[in-house]
């Protein structure tokens, strides 16, 4: 049976978060197509990458090493996906939606006429009905991802084309290693066989990558403001707040958009997608755009004066008030209580 492979991303020798988040939905979905978890990777020094990847139920690793590949282009990186499926015909091919993802994916999707789902908040394994072909399918990669604005959660399926391809934004899905003693079998491509010189006709002659100065992924509370905080003062208020208890802020796309909070803070579909142990939704109504990207936390407070808006039938508590009313409110009892 045609296995599922994972498309590495790698940065200065290192495996991206978002890669390993797949490699670990991939893992849990090959088991349920009883096939195998395939991962490539593509770059320059890549010998120690089979440690890395293996402990997540790698199967098989593919590696396409060479210098000229040190750091990502589209020709070159998009020959080889092409030309290795072709030749090796997965079923599903997983890749983060990122910067490169989306550069990637569609190239590949196009070349091989076999579509793309990008954005994706959840995959899936199941049956398919076409009535009207009187056609039945088992075993589809279900690509799950909000649609239409995020009015509604649309299930996409590939019955036909392959391999099924989809992209997924990081912290979507859980990374967790299977066994720290896992062992799959290791491939090293040779490149020239995947690659035309004509591929390399880009040099990178300088290259200069800004670190974000925010990594509200990472923090274990979370103080996030919605429209309803009201200004820019507002989320001062949030920041203070964050500051005293070692939280991060972040920021609904209706705050970012009215200009209250940097695009760097946005959580959600079109943000980041976050876990933290302790969410503080101020003011956020709620869309689904945004509940995509924080319904994974722990523990969820809803401070907000709509007591139907949707954010509150996921929060394991509910504060009914304005922002104003309440944050001071918050704010003094901790003081209080923190001594």
């Amino acid at each position: 049976m045609n296995n599922l492979i994972v498309y590495c991303e790698i940065e200065d020798g290192i495996v991206s978060d978002v890669s390993l988040e797949l490699l670990t939905k991939g893992r849990s979905l090959a088991n349920q197509l009883g096939c195998k978890l395939e991962a490539l990777a593509i770059g320059s020094k890549l010998d120690n990458i089979g440690s890395v990847v293996f402990p997540y139920g790698v199967d098989k690793l593919y590696i396409a090493d060479d210098e000229r590949l040190a750091v990502y282009t589209t020709l070159p990186h998009s020959s080889i996906l092409i030309n290795l499926f072709k030749e090796i015909k997965p079923q599903i091919c997983l890749m983060g939606a990122t910067c490169i993802g989306r550069d990637l994916g569609p190239r590949v999707s196009s070349a091989l006429h076999s579509g793309l789902t990008a954005d994706c908040t959840a995959l899936e394994i199941g049956d398919h009905a076409d009535n009207k072909a009187n056609k039945k399918y088992e075993n589809l990669l279900y690509q799950i991802r909000p649609a239409f604005g995020g009015n509604i959660v649309a299930t996409i399926v590939n019955p036909d084309c392959r391999p099924q391809m989809a992209t997924v934004r990081e912290g979507v899905m859980k990374k967790e290693i299977l066994d720290e003693n896992y062992k799959g079998e290791t491939e090293k491509l040779e490149v020239s066989k995947y690659v035309n010189n004509e591929d390399f006709v880009i040099e990178i002659i300088e290259r200069h990558i800004e670190k974000s100065k925010i990594n509200i992924k990472s923090s274990p509370i979370i103080i996030a403001g919605g429209y309803g905080v009201g200004s820019k003062e507002g989320f001062d208020t949030l920041h203070k707040f964050a500051e005293m208890i070692n939280a991060e802020v972040g920021a609904s796309r209706a705050a970012v958009d009215a200009g209250f909070c940097e695009k760097e803070r946005q959580i959600g579909q079109t943000g980041v997608t976050v876990r933290p142990k302790l969410y503080i939704a101020c003011g956020i109504s709620g869309q689904i755009q945004h509940i995509a990207g924080m319904q994974e936390s722990s523990m969820i407070i809803s401070v907000n004066n709509d007591p139907n808006a949707p954010i509150n039938s996921i929060a394991d508590i509910v504060i009914t008030g304005t922002v104003e009313e309440v944050l001071p409110k918050l704010i003094k009892y901790y003081k209080k209580n923190s001594k």
